[in-house]
């Protein structure tokens, strides 16, 4: 097992962090895309990387909160696509799944990698249908997404019902990260999923209900090289609005780039530039385990329509981290927030070391 463990983190960190050679190339994000679903709810195996990312509250049947990540990643590997062995990996699949338990103030986590084929994991172009081995998350042909995770000390069995379109994210879902135009992605998220199902953990398992955030992103160039990481921010408000925001740090400090969108309850969509978004650190926590410093609370200030609105994001509890060392990719904070007119979660990436994508 630690052979394959090995074996595992090595293929990661050379998909994550080498560039690939000229014989193969990757296409590049590029502004004009229209979106198709259920196309687009799919693989995009060309691209260099990719992901399905859902986050969300839950409450418990005796009105208890758990905040709640499944997180899939495909990545295509720079091996050329010529190779004939069933075993080169000309893609590698990743997935992360937390829960977040307030009443222990700790997170629970658990982590999948595997290469593509052999029954292990895949990856379905045409529709949501990502799996490796018994993690799964898929979209049914009654429109509803599902997931299944067991990971030691928790499992998760969720239905996501979507009750408002796919919101495509930047202009139409071509989403700039960084000051070149290819330093980007295809982004769109499903705001607003209604959650049912049930959680396992601490020797019980409790039906669930609750509300979800869901990802979707494909990229070859996602961050500038001079780049640290984000932090990114999806919030589901109480009036059926829908808020995404994020900041690309500077290595020296300070925003390389910044943007996100509004989407109020009655489908009108303002799209941030740059300048119309500012995360302000209020209070940061320190992990024990891996010694970074993490901004857990901010003030999220949006300009729409001429107009700055501050938002005052604060965390269910400051220990959650997620250390995905073990599957090859990197450590970051995943953390369950609160705004004073909804919930939804916030990411810190690129604390305890340089994101490298």
């Amino acid at each position: 097992m630690a052979r394959a463990s090995t074996l595992v983190a090595g293929i990661a960190a050379v998909a994550i962090g080498v560039a690939a050679p000229a014989g193969t190339p990757y296409p590049q994000v590029r502004p004009g895309i229209v979106l198709r679903f259920p196309a687009d709810h799919g693989a995009h195996p060309a691209y260099r990387t990719e992901w399905w990312y859902v986050t969300g509250w839950l409450r418990t049947e005796d009105e208890k909160d758990l905040g709640f990540q499944v997180t899939f990643f495909r990545t295509r590997p720079p091996v050329g696509t010529a190779n004939p062995s069933r075993f080169a990996a000309t893609q590698v699949l990743f997935a992360h799944a937390a829960l977040s338990d307030p009443t222990r103030r700790r997170l629970l986590h658990g982590e999948r990698a595997a290469r593509q084929g052999f029954g292990l994991a895949s990856a379905r172009v045409g529709d949501a249908d990502v799996a490796i081995r018994d993690w799964a998350l898929r979209r049914g042909a009654d429109g509803r997404w599902r997931t299944t995770v067991a990971a030691e000390g928790f499992k998760l069995a969720l239905v996501f019902d979507p009750t408002q379109p796919p919101m495509p994210q930047g202009q139409g879902g071509y989403s700039r990260k960084g000051p070149r135009p290819d330093e980007a992605s295809y982004y769109y998220s499903i705001p607003h999923l209604r959650v049912s199902g049930t959680v396992e953990h601490g020797g019980r398992r409790v039906r669930v209900r609750g509300t979800a955030w869901l990802d979707r992103e494909w990229s070859s160039n996602y961050l500038a090289p001079q780049a640290q990481g984000w932090d990114w921010t999806g919030l589901n408000l109480d009036d059926g609005s829908a808020l995404m925001a994020y900041r690309i740090r500077r290595k020296d400090g300070g925003t390389l780039w910044a943007g996100g969108s509004l989407r109020t309850r009655d489908g009108r969509t303002t799209v941030f530039a740059p300048g119309d978004v500012v995360f302000r650190p209020i209070a940061t926590w320190r992990s024990p385990v891996t010694g970074a410093r993490y901004p857990v609370a901010q003030d999220l200030t949006v300009r729409v329509n001429g107009v700055a609105i501050t938002r005052r994001l604060m965390p269910m509890f400051a220990a959650q981290e997620l250390d995905a060392r073990r599957s090859g990719l990197p450590v970051y904070w995943e953390g369950a927030v609160q705004v004073p007119d909804g919930r939804g979660y916030l990411e810190l990436t690129g604390y305890a070391a340089p994101l490298a994508m």
